[in-house]
């Protein structure tokens, strides 16, 4: 076994993995004048592998963070459907479950969002289901993370 095997998981080094492969693909892309809309593709082409359970979250918060900011764009990040800012940093992302064997879909902020609360606040929400409530709160998030 190598260091690596014993510090990470199989689905953390998964997740490296498909950074890594990512990183080669926007280098690869960085010329390329339709960048937005692969990028885009790559995403609708990841929550398209989902489970039954988890595709229909990510289709709705999908839904939810282009209309609610249409400023952020669509990339995969680590392999999860995410949305980056104008330098290209990840905002949010969509965790399916299966991603490290979780038991439910996450819909998580990076230090980019601008949610800060004084010295507590949650980064990462559990989504099992999305009804109008939630739609409603997961659109208020996006809105305070791209303001």
């Amino acid at each position: 076994m190598t260091p690596s095997d014993e510090t990470f998981s199989a689905e953390e080094r998964a997740a490296m993995k498909e950074a890594a492969a990512e990183k080669r693909t926007a280098a690869k892309r960085a010329k390329d004048a339709d960048k937005a809309a692969a990028e885009l593709q790559d995403v609708i082409d990841k929550i398209a592998t989902f489970s039954d359970f988890d595709r229909p979250l990510a289709e709705k918060v999908h839904e939810i963070v282009t209309t609610v900011a249409p400023q952020l764009a669509p990339k995969l990040w680590y392999g999860m459907p995410s949305y980056a800012n104008a330098e290209g940093k990840s905002v949010l992302f969509f965790k399916d479950a299966a991603k490290f064997k979780d038991h439910y879909a996450t819909l998580g902020f990076q230090a980019t969002a601008h949610l800060d609360e004084g010295t507590f606040w949650a980064k990462e929400f559990a989504i099992t289901a999305i009804d109008d409530a939630v739609a409603a709160q997961i659109a208020e998030l996006v809105r305070r993370a791209v303001s």
